[in-house]
């Protein structure tokens, strides 16, 4: 039980923060990042006491402050348990102005929009509207894949549309790898830091997830090879360029290095590049450099909208490809044709190019406001990213930014999101996109710095 709690004792030798009060705060994260479960059975108030070498008192004040927060509930002769989810992005109808999905800009360019209801409007004249209400072969039309293998071939040369299925967005495609690669209670390597999806999808079909921790290069590769030799795990995940939550992009030299490994103990590649195409250039794909391991991914939901829920797989091979479309048809029956078909017109007549262009010049834009308000705090980002990595300073919580925040109306989400491991860094991740339009993104990120530097905390503020 205690190395259970190990990374509570931490926190609570380094934080100032009255103990009482930083306890509700760890139960939460680790609610919110699923290490503690609905109506689990926490230590009693004398057992936490003794792992967290605090006294009786203040076990109770801090329980009893979860309890308030709607986090534990106690039970006369049973004990104390978790009560459930704590707060989550709300189910809204796209209009509020978030700062916590990681949405694209949406650029306000009158001209590009009108384009856009033209293209869509052209489209629909011209098609068979029956035959796309119709059951479709599975992984998209013939003439769907050639188009998908083209949009590829921008990041991964030579992709061969043989490989190639046009899947219901990327989530979709990373849950029927899954189910494909591993059983339950077997192990994929993921980054130390990584997409919450991931981690939900893992949790779901009782998958482990085991940490590569991060370096300024990517993930670190002797982790990754101690990993390979003792876990024997079913494959490696990865979100290579513009790495959701930290920005990161994985330097040409660690794809090498990480691809070696793989090659040496037969280690499938998950290679999620849902943001490749909005950087002016990146490194070679893994797909590239481990081409007979590599699962590569790609979409639209981070290049043009998440409503547009398509997405491309290019297989290792073509045997692969057809157990991965077993395994989506599976789990979503098929990609809508009507998207699919909107999705290959817009690439054929550049439609896609152009809002790409259109969002990374927003991103850059967004970014210049990112150094006005941000600048002097340590963070990490990217000149055509829309989202940003914020440590915290000034004896911030990062659940506790987030929180103070939202009563300020600006949403933020916290590390423990994107954690792996039990004791995540202090840092948020802000969205720079979605329907929040660039004057409000300015106004938003001044709420974020000067509550940053307001050394006044939440839990002191009335």
């Amino acid at each position: 039980m205690s190395n259970r709690f190990a990374h509570w004792s931490k926190r609570l030798l380094k934080n100032e923060k009255p103990a009482y009060l930083l306890l509700p705060e760890l139960i939460a994260e680790d609610i919110k990042s699923g290490r503690l479960t609905a109506k689990e059975k926490l230590p009693t108030l004398r057992e936490m006491s003794v792992v967290l070498d605090l006294n009786y008192t203040t076990v109770a004040r801090g329980y009893s402050q979860a309890r308030k927060m709607g986090l534990i509930d106690s039970r006369v002769g049973m004990g104390t348990f978790v009560k459930g989810s704590i707060s989550v992005v709300p189910i809204k109808g796209g209009s509020a102005a978030e700062m916590t999905m990681n949405l694209p800009p949406e650029p306000s360019d009158a001209a590009l929009v009108a384009h856009m209801r033209e293209s869509a409007a052209q489209f629909m004249s011209q098609a068979d509207l029956y035959g796309l209400l119709r059951y479709q072969d599975f992984g998209g039309t013939n003439h769907d894949r050639q188009v998908a293998a083209q949009w590829i071939c921008r990041t991964v040369p030579h992709t061969q549309a043989s490989r190639v299925l046009v899947a219901s967005g990327i989530h979709s495609v990373l849950m029927a790898l899954f189910t494909m690669l591993a059983k339950p209670g077997e192990t994929i390597c993921v980054e130390s830091l990584t997409y919450p999806g991931v981690k939900a999808i893992a949790a779901q079909l009782g998958i482990n997830v085991h940490p590569i921790e991060l370096d300024r290069e990517g993930p670190r590769v002797d982790v990754f090879e101690y990993a390979c030799q003792t876990l024997r795990p079913k494959a490696f995940y990865c979100n290579p360029t513009l790495l959701n939550p930290t920005t990161q992009t994985m330097t040409q030299g660690r794809r090498l290095q990480l691809a070696d490994v793989a090659l040496k103990y037969s280690i499938p590649i998950i290679e999620d590049d849902a943001y490749s195409m909005l950087p002016l250039r990146v490194p070679t794909a893994l797909a590239s450099i481990a081409p007979e391991l590599t699962y590569y991914i790609t979409g639209f939901s981070k290049c043009f909208g998440a409503g547009l829920r398509s997405a491309f797989v290019s297989s290792p091979n073509e045997r692969a490809s057809q157990r991965l479309a077993g395994a989506l048809r599976a789990t979503t029956v098929m990609a809508s044709p009507i998207t699919n078909a909107l999705t290959t017109h817009w690439i054929e007549d550049n439609t896609a190019d152009r809002m790409l262009l259109a969002i990374r010049k927003e991103c850059q834009e967004r970014q210049k406001l990112v150094s006005k308000h941000l600048g002097s705090i340590p963070m990490q980002t990217s000149p055509e990213c829309f989202h940003v990595w914020l440590s915290m300073v000034n004896n911030w919580s990062a659940i506790e930014f987030a929180s103070y925040l939202r009563g300020k109306g600006v949403s933020v989400v916290a590390s423990a999101a994107f954690s792996t491991l039990p004791d995540p860094a202090q840092a948020v991740r802000i969205c720079l996109g979605g329907p929040v339009s660039i004057d409000e993104c300015d106004r938003h990120l001044n709420v974020i710095s000067e509550t940053l530097n307001n050394p006044v905390h939440s839990h002191l503020t009335v």
